[in-house]
């Protein structure tokens, strides 16, 4: 067998996955020992169901909703997917005329596909609201498209944190105009739950994603929260176990793990995005130091002296760049190589050769969009972690860009 170097490996893919936590693995495995179908009216039945429950009021006092409002399911996607598709059809019973989903551009694609889908075979007209160079919605703009007809809106989703650019909405004022017009708004708060305060009774929405790996539960688990008064059709039909809006046999398990993460998310929110924000904000400062050609896309950060201070303008753990002269895959697979493990955008894009939609809606044209590089920290992550991606990632960014600057020399389409 040939002997090769073993690479230590840094993770600063946080935004993907993050590392499950020692007390959701333990959760889980303890609620797979005791076994039991929650929806079983005997006693296994009956303690899975009690483990359900108790997770959902931890879960619900982290997220500020009531323990009712839960809607266990699958994940994120399939979250954002039961809010937008349900709430639409829904509206779309009651009024044939709302046929608008007003929706942000830089949706993550769970949202954003769902619409695409609706458009194409339920007869809805998405109207993508623009974002400003950070990738934050503008109010204005949401206002008018609402005032103009309110009756044709069927809904409003826009998310409360990118996941690319880590760009924080102004949740609660565009929760606001929409309830002045009496329309519902969903929100994808995949990665900002666990990550910076997030309160959906205070926020107005009608609806909110939320997901279990992304806080250090396990993968396939997440919740839809929702108002009692939010009218959504199923997507999954089957036993109603959800509040007969969502079907299929609950997870106890996975259940238990998501609110062990989210307790613990919960407890240690305040000092633990502190700490996070403070080793971004020392990679932002060193990437520009270091690399001149390195510019930082989304919102400008708090400075640590700011840290403190709410709102948050951006999310904790992003740190989000675009690299002039290099594609945004080769420097990735260059850092890989390095045992730096980064991103170039959303893992669920992961593998498709075009530019982000994000920086494109931002305004960037597609040659800039393609040098981008997402690093993203999570509980995990040391300050030795960042000393090691600062020391690889001159060498790796020139090698990039002398691989990027090749591809566009005359002689290069000799080879394509």
């Amino acid at each position: 067998m040939r002997k090769g170097i073993i690479v230590a490996r840094i993770y600063l893919d946080h935004a993907a996955t993050t590392d499950t936590l020692p007390e959701a693995v333990d959760a889980v495995v303890a609620q797979m020992r005791a076994g039991g179908n929650p929806s079983s009216l005997h006693s296994a039945g009956r303690r899975a169901r009690s483990t359900v429950e108790m997770a959902r009021e931890k879960i619900a006092r982290v997220a500020g909703c009531d323990s009712a409002e839960i809607i266990f399911t699958s994940g994120g996607t399939e979250a954002d997917n039961l809010a937008i598709k349900g709430l639409y059809w829904k509206r779309r019973e009651a009024n044939p005329a709302a046929r608008k989903i007003l929706v942000s551009s830089i949706e993550h694609h769970a949202v954003g596909d769902a619409v695409e889908w609706l458009e194409k075979y339920e007869d809805a007209t998405a109207v993508w609201l623009p974002v400003d160079e950070f990738g934050v919605v503008d109010l204005e703009t949401l206002r008018a498209e609402v005032s103009s007809d309110p009756e044709s809106v069927a809904l409003v989703t826009v998310m409360w944190a990118n996941n690319e650019v880590g760009s924080i909405q102004p949740i609660a004022e565009i929760a606001a105009i929409a309830q002045e017009f009496d329309i519902p708004m969903h929100t994808d708060a995949v990665q900002a739950f666990g990550a910076i305060p997030v309160n959906f009774r205070e926020s107005g929405v009608t609806t909110m994603a939320i997901s279990g790996h992304k806080i250090g539960g396990p993968m396939g688990v997440g919740a839809l929260i929702a108002t009692r008064s939010a009218a959504m059709m199923p997507v999954l039909h089957g036993g109603g176990q959800e509040r007969s809006v969502r079907s299929g046999t609950i997870d106890a398990a996975s259940i238990a793990g998501f609110a062990a993460a989210a307790t613990s998310a919960g407890e240690n929110l305040a000092e633990e995005s502190t700490r996070i924000a403070q080793l971004r904000n020392t990679v932002i400062e060193r990437v520009q130091q270091l690399i001149p050609q390195a510019t930082l896309r989304g919102p400008h950060p708090e400075s640590n002296e700011e840290l403190g201070s709410m709102p948050w303008r951006r999310l904790p753990n992003n740190a989000h760049f675009t690299f002039e002269g290099c594609e945004g895959d080769s420097l990735l697979f260059l850092l890989d190589m390095a045992g730096i493990e980064s991103s170039t955008g959303s893992a669920c894009n992961a593998g498709v050769p075009r530019p982000s939609h994000v920086l494109l809606a931002m305004g960037l044209d597609e040659v800039t969009a393609r040098g981008a590089q997402r690093f993203t920290l999570g509980h995990s992550t040391t300050a030795e972690d960042i000393e090691a991606l600062i020391k690889a990632l001159p060498a790796a960014f020139e090698q990039a860009q002398k691989a990027g600057l090749a591809a566009h020399t005359p002689d290069a389409a000799l080879w394509h």
